[in-house]
């Protein structure tokens, strides 16, 4: 009865942060979000919030790791869980740095909402949208221990790199033809570059369920098909 106890305990502490992990990922996919409503709506105090509410993704990174560390220490899990649980670490780092870029994001919001919009904001929030989708995707693969949801996320960057390098090229474009507009081009282009790497940090998870799951390290290759990790 006493292990069956041990065994129920166990399960809840992993399910706990399997929680946590999915709360902090709720709150980044809100902050990309609100980042993005910040600079379409030109709402700077919004922007400023989200830069305040920051200190929440770090608290919560914090608590992951203690409880991952406990957990590690107390149970000593083998195999599986123990990938489960060294991935956990990895994990709330990258979820913690994409709090980082939504925060850049509002911080460029700011000070583009003091001059005249460059143009209307099209496809940095298509960019936005893909790159939150990413990250559920992304968490929801970790919880499950989904591969081929994984799998579809490493294809998916592919599609926000390409609208970055569109971007890139636009905003190339105004600068050359006006150079009053460098400035704003700029900020813009930072914007870009900050949500490629939020999808980029989604596919870090990605790889690392695939890994997970499949035993099988796929960074810095090509993304794979589910024959090639079968």
């Amino acid at each position: 009865m006493e292990r069956e106890h041990t065994f129920k305990q166990y399960d809840a502490e992993l399910n706990e942060i399997r929680g946590l992990l999915l709360e902090m990922g709720g709150k980044v996919e809100q902050m990309i979000a609100n980042a993005m409503k910040a600079l379409v709506d030109r709402d700077s105090d919004l922007a400023r919030r989200l830069i305040a509410s920051d200190h929440e993704i770090n608290h919560l990174e914090m608590a992951i790791d203690e409880k991952c560390l406990q957990v590690l220490a107390r149970r000593q899990p083998a195999a599986r869980d123990l990938r489960f649980m060294t991935l956990a670490l990895k994990i709330v780092t990258d979820l913690e740095r994409i709090g980082d870029q939504c925060t850049s994001v509002a911080k460029r919001a700011v000070e583009l909402n003091q001059e005249p919009p460059l143009k209307p904001y099209i496809d940095l929030p298509r960019m936005a949208n893909w790159a939150s989708v990413m990250v559920k995707e992304a968490l929801d693969a970790f919880v499950r221990g989904d591969s081929e949801l994984a799998i579809k996320v490493c294809r998916d960057d592919q599609f926000v790199d390409g609208l970055n390098d569109q971007i890139q090229r636009e905003l190339l474009t105004f600068m050359m033809e006006d150079p009053s507009t460098i400035s704003r081009a700029l900020k813009l282009n930072y914007i870009s570059k900050y949500l490629e790497r939020i999808a980029d940090h989604a596919t870090n998870v990605a790889e690392m369920v695939i890994f997970m799951v499949k035993g099988k390290d796929i960074r810095h290759t090509a993304p794979p098909s589910g024959d090639e990790l079968a």
